[in-house]
């Protein structure tokens, strides 16, 4: 059975250094991120984070297959090579560490981080595709992006997926197949300081253990139901 801790509040605006339309540029290589004053108003995005193999990406697709009307799903960039059965464009755009870097200079990020030598990031642009469409814009990203997107003033609403414990997590980074032991065992060194910043620092609107895939969808769906009738109220729906 899932359990779940709510500890939503009904608004929450964060400014970098208490001002809109700031910047922060970090010293070179590390994070930087750029508030949203550029991006247009629209619903509340709905951010999910969690350590690789906590299952956010199955519950993502879950809700986008079942919402398509309501939800867009903001696709990072990666400089990692796809997984099997990953398609570009799809899961990630799968870019070169030069493009990458590249955009950073030109500040086309809302944020974004590194791991494991490759960069992931969410664009200003992929953001602004959903929003202008009138979706509730769903991004997947690192706890890192989450830190970052705090710092904007897109008011989202975020996630934390856990896995019930650690052993079950290891078992399903294992059964991808996809994963060197030394990746396997940055991942789970990753996972526990995940899960530290989850539990201490009272970011999370939705905490969701994820020992049962149907029913965390359906605390997840319980959780944004509110936003997808409102979404479909202002439609006429």
């Amino acid at each position: 059975m899932a359990f779940i801790t709510n500890v939503y509040q009904n608004k929450r605006t964060h400014y970098l250094n208490g001002n809109p339309g700031t910047e922060s540029l970090s010293e070179k290589g590390l994070n930087i991120c750029w508030t949203s004053s550029q991006l247009p108003v629209g619903p509340s995005p709905l951010v999910l984070t969690g350590p690789s193999g906590s299952g956010k990406s199955t519950l993502l697709k879950r809700l986008m297959d079942e919402f398509q009307d309501c939800f867009g799903f903001s696709i990072s960039h990666t400089t990692r090579k796809p997984r099997a059965g990953e398609m570009n464009g799809r899961e990630y755009h799968f870019i070169a560490h030069n493009e990458f870097e590249t955009s950073i200079e030109r500040q086309e990020f809302l944020e974004f981080t590194q791991f494991s030598n490759n960069y992931y990031g969410t664009s200003k642009k992929a953001v602004k595709d959903v929003q202008n469409s009138g979706k509730i814009c769903i991004l997947d990203v690192e706890i890192e992006g989450v830190k970052n997107l705090k710092k904007t003033d897109l008011n989202p609403r975020f996630v934390f997926i856990k896995p019930p414990n650690m052993d079950e997590l290891e078992t399903r980074l294992r059964g991808r197949g996809t994963e060197s032991e030394e990746a396997i065992q940055k991942r789970l060194k990753r996972a526990i300081d995940e899960l530290q910043f989850a539990e201490s620092n009272g970011v999370f609107d939705l905490m969701i253990i994820n020992d049962s895939i149907d029913d965390a969808y359906n605390e997840l769906k319980q959780f944004i139901v509110q936003d997808i009738n409102a979404l479909k109220f202002s439609r006429g729906m």
